[in-house]
């Protein structure tokens, strides 16, 4: 399938669930856990050609996605710890796009999966150790104009990160990357 909305959104776009409660709140915390790993195993064994494709025409390449990830990643989990110690903090938008395009984006994707492993080490284990009230808690983003709780965001996010897994696990089964399985 090549429909360019489906291309930009292999998962659909982010919804909240319609009953958040503390099961969906440990589904977004373990799918936060896990995904390190998924990249990894998705990745690792990419060459330059293949990290350098795009996942959709006019889209990051994996490289990019790969170094995305860590940029917003970090950034979220600073937004936690922003809105864990001040009452609704306004928070730092930033340019996803002329990130992407700045020069640690031609990097390998090494540095940032580290990153990406060790920020969501300390971030789930934040999460696992907030209270109730703490989900409660809140940011205030400029751009969008609201302050989600850190209990949206954090669904937000585990959105977000399977999110980008999908554009490379997408482009990897449209490209016949994948290896052969061990019953093959």
């Amino acid at each position: 399938m090549t429909d360019i909305e489906f291309l930009k959104y292999p998962i659909g776009r982010f919804k909240l669930p319609e009953n958040v409660s503390e099961s969906t709140l440990k589904e977004a915390i373990e799918t936060v856990r896990s995904l390190p790993d998924l990249l990894e195993e998705a990745v690792l064994t990419y060459d330059d050609q293949k990290l350098n494709t795009p996942y959709r025409p006019g889209g990051w390449s994996v490289r990019q996605v790969i170094h995305h990830l860590a940029d917003s990643h970090i950034n979220a989990f600073m937004r936690f710890k922003l809105a864990l110690t001040e009452e609704n903090p306004t928070i730092k938008p930033y340019d996803e796009s002329s990130w992407a395009e700045l020069p640690d984006n031609q990097l390998s994707v090494l540095p940032s999966l580290s990153l990406i492993k060790c920020i969501h080490f300390k971030w789930v284990f934040l999460m696992e150790n907030m209270s109730n009230e703490d989900f409660q808690k809140t940011y205030y983003h400029p751009e969008n104009k609201n302050s989600p709780t850190l209990m949206e965001v954090a669904h937000m996010y585990s959105w977000h990160g399977v999110h980008h897994l999908a554009h490379i696990q997408h482009l990897a089964i449209r490209e016949n990357w994948l290896s052969k399985s061990i019953s093959e």
